[in-house]
């Protein structure tokens, strides 16, 4: 006999700079996924369609947890724009009012929340610390959450950057794991990028953790403490403290939009 497992898995769509995530609130019941379930979710024809999928758990200790998905139904390293999304959806399900404190996968985050319309939000998020990373003249290897390898332009629509991504994402001489990978542009006072992320395999409308990658590289290379960011249809901000090379007190901020509500029915 073979058993057949049904759910209907209430679900919300957000996005962040237009990286989009299919949002899960499983604080009070227990949600089934497998690895497959996740893809076929994400999946941008045959599911609802999106970068990743996030789940809203319980904590002991802290509002709640974030367990973050990419978009191939692996679980992940941390997602800054995911971070921030989630302390929306948070505010969104009356989890939170405008504040939160979480845990994910690199550690405890702290998010403030700003409502801006009925689907509209500015949202703050601390990130971790930066005490070390490898830089060269055009290129900065570090962990902002995720891992990230920054190069430096001098054109970002010449570049293709699936092929180009790809290619450093799988170099095994800068990552045995692989890395995501972002082409950064400074020009005119401004800074812009482009993002391969792994998981993903594929360009990005945005990344947090890509973001807060850049702004540390353009830091190192330029100065600054307080860096706006230009992904490809929105700016994301990065602050900190730098001391010494070091990056303490990094916070990002920028949009966190709820795009609709649905249902998604599994049978199997």
């Amino acid at each position: 006999m073979n058993l057949t497992i049904n759910q209907n898995i209430k679900f919300s769509k957000f996005h962040g700079a237009g990286n989009d995530f299919i949002m899960i609130n499983a604080t009070k019941e227990q949600i089934l996924l497998s690895e497959e379930l996740i893809y076929e979710m994400c999946d941008r024809r045959l599911g609802i369609g999106a970068d990743g999928l996030i789940l809203l758990l319980p904590s002991d200790n802290h509002d709640f947890k974030m367990k973050y998905y990419n978009c191939d139904g692996k679980e992940s390293t941390f997602c800054g724009n995911g971070g921030r999304c989630t302390a929306a959806f948070a505010h969104y399900q009356n989890i939170i009012k405008d504040s939160a404190t979480y845990e994910a996968v690199d550690g405890i985050h702290n998010a403030k929340v700003s409502e801006l319309s009925s689907n509209e939000y500015h949202v703050e998020l601390t990130m971790r610390d930066i005490l070390s990373y490898k830089l060269n003249d055009d290129s900065l290897l570090i962990d902002t959450g995720s891992p990230h390898y920054v190069k430096k332009v001098d054109d970002l629509e010449s570049i293709d950057i699936v092929s180009r991504g790809a290619e450093i994402r799988y170099d095994k001489n800068i990552s045995e794991d692989g890395v995501n990978v972002d082409f950064l542009l400074i020009k005119d006072g401004e800074i812009h990028i482009r993002t391969y992320e792994r998981g993903v395999e594929n360009e990005t409308l945005a990344c947090g953790t890509g973001v807060t990658a850049s702004a540390i590289a353009a830091s190192l290379w330029q100065g600054g403490n307080n860096i706006d960011i230009h992904t490809k249809i929105a700016k994301l901000n990065v602050r900190f403290n730098k001391d010494n090379n070091t990056f303490k007190n990094v916070v990002l901020s920028g949009p966190a939009t709820h795009v609709f509500d649905g249902i998604y029915i599994f049978a199997k």
